[in-house]
C-alpha cells in the first residue's frame, strides 16, 4: 500500500523527522514535512547550515511526493491548516507521523507558568489537535497515526521536567486516542525511540551512553524511522494503542 504522510518536524538533516520523511521516499510513499526553523535557530543544535531549502533538496525527491511548508506549531490554528495544506497538495492523508517537538530544560524550581504553557502548547495541544484535524479528513482503511514521546515514562528526568511531562502525556493518551478512532480502522501507536543524538550530545553525554547501552553508541535516527516504517506496514495492522520503546536496551540502573 502506497501511503500519504504528513510528518512533523522535518527542519535538520541529522533530525529523526529527516530520517522519517526520507525512509517514507524510499519507501515509494508520499510526504508532506513540516518545519519550523526559526525553533531550531534558538536552540543549542542550531538551525541546519544548508537551511530548508537543503533539507528538503538532500530527500533527493522531486517527483511530486514531497510536499512542504514551514508552520509554526505553537499557533493554536496551526495544526488545521497543515492538515489541510497536505490535502491540497497530495489529495488525502492516510498517515500522520506526529515527530516534533519543543525542547525545554528546566528543573523543578526553575519552573514557571510562561515555560510550561509554551512546552504543552507545542508538544501537547498541538500533538492533539493534528490527530483530531487528521481524523476529520480521513476516508477509507488501515489508517496509521504515530506519536513520539521520551522515556519519561520509564526513568525520571530531573532536569527537563517541561519536556518529560508533555513526552509522557502523549505516552499515556496512546491508548485513549486508538479507541476514539478503532472503529475508524486507525491505529495509533507512540514510539519511545531511546538515546538518540541529533547533533545536541555533550561529551559527558556521549560518555554516559557509551557506559549505559549494550552497543556502546547511540540509537540512531535512521532506526527511529524503521520503527515507524514497521508500524505503518500491513504486518501491524493489528497493533494499536502500544508504547514502542526502542530503547537499544537502554540501561538506567547501571552506574
Amino acid at each position: 500500500m502506497t501511503r500519504t504522510a504528513l510528518v512533523t518536524g522535518v527542519s535538520r538533516r541529522r533530525g529523526i523527522g529527516f530520517a522519517i520523511a526520507r525512509r517514507l521516499l524510499d519507501d515509494g510513499h508520499r510526504v508532506f514535512a513540516q518545519s519550523w526553523s526559526p525553533y531550531d535557530a534558538t536552540e543549542p543544535w542550531g538551525a541546519d547550515p544548508a537551511g530548508v531549502e537543503g533539507v528538503l533538496a538532500a530527500l533527493g525527491h522531486s517527483d511530486g511526493r514531497l510536499g512542504h511548508a514551514s508552520v509554526d506549531l505553537a499557533d493554536p490554528a496551526a495544526p488545521a491548516a497543515l492538515v489541510r495544506g497536505a490535502v491540497e497538495v497530495h489529495g488525502r492523508l492516510d498517515t500522520l507521523v506526529v515527530n516534533h517537538a519543543r525542547s525545554q530544560d528546566a528543573t523543578l524550581a526553575d519552573l514557571d507558568a510562561a515555560v510550561l504553557d509554551a512546552v504543552w502548547a507545542v508538544n501537547v495541544r498541538a500533538s492533539l489537535l493534528l490527530v483530531q484535524a487528521f481524523a476529520e479528513q480521513f476516508t477509507g482503511t488501515g489508517g496509521r497515526v504515530v506519536l513520539f514521546t521520551s522515556g519519561a515514562h520509564r526513568g525520571p528526568m530531573p532536569g527537563e521536567i517541561p519536556y518529560a511531562a508533555t513526552k509522557a502525556t502523549l505516552a499515556a493518551i496512546t491508548p485513549t486516542l486508538a479507541d476514539a478512532l478503532a472503529d475508524r480502522d486507525i491505529t495509533v501507536n507512540c514510539v519511545n525511540p531511546g538515546p538518540t543524538d541529533t547533533g545536541w550530545a555533550t561529551p559527558d553525554l556521549d560518555a554516559y551512553v557509551a557506559r549505559h547501552m549494550p552497543r556502546g553508541r547511540w540509537n540512531t535516527a535512521d532506526e527511529a524511522a524503521a520503527v515507524v516504517a514497521l508500524l505503518l506496514s500491513a504486518d501491524a495492522a493489528s497493533i494499536t494503542g502500544q508504547v514502542v520503546d526502542a530503547e537499544g536496551g537502554f540501561r538506567r540502573s547501571s552506574p
